[in-house]
């Protein structure tokens, strides 16, 4: 499933991912059988990994997102996307919650199937009718819910779901009644893993698929994970909501296209574009420059600008990011997104500010910490700007 991106320069994000989860993802992503594949733990850790090199092949085009959101599994990459979550705590994360999840579908068996021109209260219906284990597990699109739960209580399901109206029946060859209840016992193993991981406020607006509500504190997002394996993907609402921020161009990163099509049948009047192979990106490029944005900052705070006595210190290659513990900003602390009581630090030229993979990156400019730009454990590309200092000069 990752052929098409080996010769792309984002296929380095694999090696990097590989290191993180600690077993050979590129083996997976270009030799796997696909009986291999499709097991839950690999599946999730693999299109979690495409997902990542995507999304780091739109970001050297010099692109960032408005607010992101992401459709079960996805919404892993999309707090990766947002600054929420570092690459290596998302990489843990996914593979923890694939083992986790294939678990519980060993311990309570069940299985998915799609429900095509029924409302969401006429399948939640169905279910409910059904007096049996199923549920409705995502929200998708207006005509289109999926369903969860045994085998025998789907079987019960499509013949009420059919006898209310429903156009078709399509089974989902997935391990496990994922999003519902039978998924219960894979939530203490996900919470062992969140504990072990650090949030941050995300950048942008970012959507949880439990409730399809913006959270931006860092300390909501163990606890909508963790009720994510039980509960419902509101994807619709999640739309919605995008499209109430004002969000105009929806664009799906990774393998597949589903979600664009569902993204056109939920909110017609935004424009999908997905990006799953190299070739995508330059129809991403048109779709962004035809609504006039191209050339925007792609890493500019609102209200916050550089004048004379100000510099950057820029990332020399791409890479994870580990700031400089000893350096403050005045309200960023240490590390970025924790209080600081010291106020700023001052820097000499050849100083320390942290480091890319093993590269050391060194100021070039003297001066004073005015913020973190860049996160720890955030994956940034060349020449993305990492700290902003205030240097001597007119205004000092």
């Amino acid at each position: 499933m990752g052929r098409e991106w080996v010769e792309h320069p984002s296929w380095e994000v694999v090696a990097e991912a590989s290191a993180a989860a600690e077993r050979d993802i590129e083996s997976l992503l270009l030799d796997a059988s696909m009986e291999v594949l499709t097991e839950t733990a690999n599946a999730q850790l693999a299109t979690f990994v495409v997902s990542l090199v995507v999304l780091d092949a739109v970001e050297r085009l010099g692109l960032s997102p408005a607010a992101c959101a992401g459709h079960s599994l996805g919404e892993y990459s999309a707090l990766v996307a947002s600054g929420a979550l570092s690459f290596e705590d998302g990489v843990g994360l996914v593979a923890a919650r694939g083992e986790a999840m294939a678990r519980a579908g060993e311990d309570q068996p069940g299985t998915m199937a799609a429900l095509l021109g029924i409302s969401d209260d006429d399948a939640t219906a169905a279910c409910q009718r059904a007096e049996s284990d199923a549920w409705v597990a995502n929200f998708n699109a207006p005509g289109q819910v999926v369903v969860a739960g045994t085998k025998e209580a789907l079987a019960a399901v499509t013949t009420i779901a059919k006898e209310m109206g429903a156009k078709k029946v399509l089974a989902i060859p997935v391990s496990g009644a994922f999003h519902t209840p039978l998924m219960a016992s894979a939530r203490p193993l996900l919470r062992k893993a969140l504990g072990d991981v650090v949030f941050r406020a995300p950048e942008v607006p970012m959507v949880a698929n439990v409730d399809a509500r913006v959270h931006g504190d860092p300390a909501d997002w163990p606890g909508l994970l963790s009720a994510q394996l039980c509960s419902p993907v509101r994807w619709r609402q999640t739309l919605e909501t995008l499209t109430g921020l004002g969000a105009t161009t929806l664009v799906e990163l990774g393998p597949g296209g589903v979600l664009s099509g569902l993204a056109r049948r939920a909110v017609p009047d935004a424009q999908a574009v997905a990006v799953a192979k190299p070739d995508d990106l330059d129809n991403l490029m048109d779709a962004v420059a035809a609504t006039g944005r191209l050339g925007a900052e792609a890493h500019a705070h609102e209200g916050e600008h550089l004048y004379v006595s100000e510099r950057v210190v820029v990332s020399p290659c791409a890479g994870i990011f580990s700031p400089e513990r000893s350096l403050a900003a005045p309200g960023a602390g240490l590390l970025p997104g924790t209080e600081s009581t010291d106020g700023s630090s001052s820097i000499a030229v050849g100083d320390l500010v942290g480091r890319v993979g093993v590269t050391e990156v060194r100021t070039p400019f003297e001066g004073e910490v005015v913020r973190w730009l860049a996160a720890e454990g955030e994956r940034v590309q060349d020449g993305q700007p990492l700290i902003w200092l205030r240097v001597p000069g007119a205004g000092w």
